[in-house]
């Protein structure tokens, strides 16, 4: 069936997780746009077009951007693709970008059992083949081993966004009806009437190195006396998010397909994590909130009584349809450059071998642990992004224990900046972004003096005579 141009469009994956990305099976998504569920299956295996009039009722009925939801994760496929391809084993293959792009769209669970087969390769290549063996006898995979990319692939998969612990939430607010100041005694009612589930302030000697623990026998749920108050209500809100959305998370646990033990565990912990976000921002005020100030994270801190991160890594799920917040990305690094928490419900594309670009002002927050840095940042491709930064400290430690320490990237594209309050004044299309790479080992951008290894992608050039602003010269040829 031709669109009105007359191209006839096959876009079956990127139709099927759309469809997905709303929560809808195909029947009920084919009731909302007036098609026969065998239509919708046929559209979705690629067996028959998709009309340019189907796509806008989509795009009307469910407010739907397709220029962000038709790409976005063909860009992040696409990102993963090309950093497995330029790794020295393929030098011999000459891949054109056009046939890794038409795999990223066309066939994502290819992509995704590629990404898993190289991230088994580069761990054993890191010395861990007597580990990788032994994983291996018991699960299959090395990958499989690793819970955390694991489960941050489930989350890229949902964007972030899970429906049914967004509208849990909210109902558990409407029941407590209570302000913001108020949320704490609120919980901490609602766990012992409704689940005699007893809640404890405990001092730091008898917590020891320990924040939370759920006490099964006696029913009690203590807290160290270190968490400041944004945290316990968020404690309080994941106890909860356990009791009474178990059901909740195990649905969505269950859609993911199979999952050793440890990954299963961490994506139900991160799940009721979500919950208990969700609980203390819901979603329509928090939303409303976020639009109307301009999303200026330190005023949404105080309106919510949350933590810098806890609102930045909340602002990445605003994705629930007739209702899209700014589609942002967010990166938590320590001082040594270790990332360990990386969301994105927009496009940039996160190296899943390597770490970041010193380059980007993310790092910079260390040196100036009370400043909010703003930074345009530019990929060599020429895509631009705005971000902002921010280093936070986690619960207080007990003398002589090092205070924990972080830094809060949050990001989104350069189109979608002026929303925000910290480009105010600032001509975005006039702004000269700050040159910065994915990470060194996929950077090819020459003479840059923070670079840290030379790019997989072409071959180191030593002479003797010259010293360059770089400690690494290269050719310009990429490899074969």
């Amino acid at each position: 069936m031709p669109s009105e141009s007359g191209k006839k469009l096959f876009v079956g994956p990127r139709f099927r997780r759309i469809r997905q990305q709303l929560g809808l099976s195909q029947t009920q998504i084919a009731e909302g746009l007036g098609i026969s569920p065998s239509y919708i299956n046929l559209i979705e295996r690629n067996q028959r077009p998709v009309t340019a009039q189907i796509l806008l009722r989509l795009a009307e009925t469910y407010d739907l951007d397709l220029r962000d939801l038709a790409t976005a994760d063909e860009d992040r496929f696409f990102a993963e693709l090309n950093e497995i391809f330029s790794d020295p084993l393929f030098r011999q293959i000459d891949l054109p970008k056009q046939e890794l792009r038409d795999l990223a769209e066309l066939c994502p669970g290819v992509t995704h059992a590629l990404q898993r087969l190289y991230a088994a390769y580069t761990e054993a290549r890191r010395g861990e083949t007597l580990v990788a063996a032994q994983m291996a006898d018991r699960e299959g995979s090395q990958f499989d081993a690793n819970p955390i990319e694991r489960v941050r692939d489930l989350i890229e998969a949902n964007r972030n966004y899970f429906p049914e612990l967004e509208t849990a939430a909210e109902n558990l607010r409407d029941e407590l009806n209570v302000p913001t100041e108020g949320l704490f005694t609120a919980l901490t009612t609602r766990l012992r009437e409704k689940h005699s589930i007893l809640t404890r302030v405990m001092p730091v000697d008898v917590m020891r190195e320990t924040l939370r623990r759920f006490d099964r026998h006696r029913r009690q749920l203590l807290i160290s006396e270190l968490v400041d108050s944004s945290g316990r209500s968020f404690q309080l809100a994941l106890q909860i998010g356990f009791v009474e959305c178990g059901a909740a998370i195990d649905a969505i646990v269950s859609r993911a397909g199979p999952l050793d033990d440890t990954a299963r565990r961490l994506y139900r912990i991160t799940l009721a994590n979500y919950f208990a976000a969700a609980a203390m921002m819901p979603y329509q005020a928090f939303h409303s909130a976020a639009e109307a100030l301009s999303y200026d994270v330190h005023v949404l801190a105080q309106r919510f009584n949350a933590g810098f991160e806890q609102v930045c890594h909340r602002l990445t799920t605003l994705q629930r349809p007739n209702a899209r917040g700014v589609p942002f990305f967010l990166l938590r690094v320590d001082n040594a450059g270790n990332v360990s928490k990386r969301f994105s419900s927009g496009t940039f594309p996160f190296s899943k071998f390597g770490g970041t670009c010193p380059l980007w002002n993310v790092h910079s927050t260390f040196d100036m642990p009370d400043r909010l840095l703003s930074q345009v940042i530019e990929l060599p491709d020429g895509t631009r992004y705005f971000s902002i930064a921010q280093m936070v400290r986690r619960p207080v430690a007990p003398y002589p224990q090092p205070q924990p320490r972080f830094a809060i990237g949050l990001g989104c594209e350069i189109r979608h900046a002026a929303k925000l309050v910290y480009a105010t004044g600032m001509d975005l299309e006039k702004v000269e972004g700050t040159p910065i790479g994915v990470n060194c080992r996929l950077c090819e951008r020459e003479n840059c003096s923070q670079r840290a290894e030379p790019p997989i992608t072409r071959t180191l050039i030593l002479d003797e005579t010259t010293r360059r602003v770089s400690s690494f010269a290269f050719s310009n040829a990429r490899e074969l």
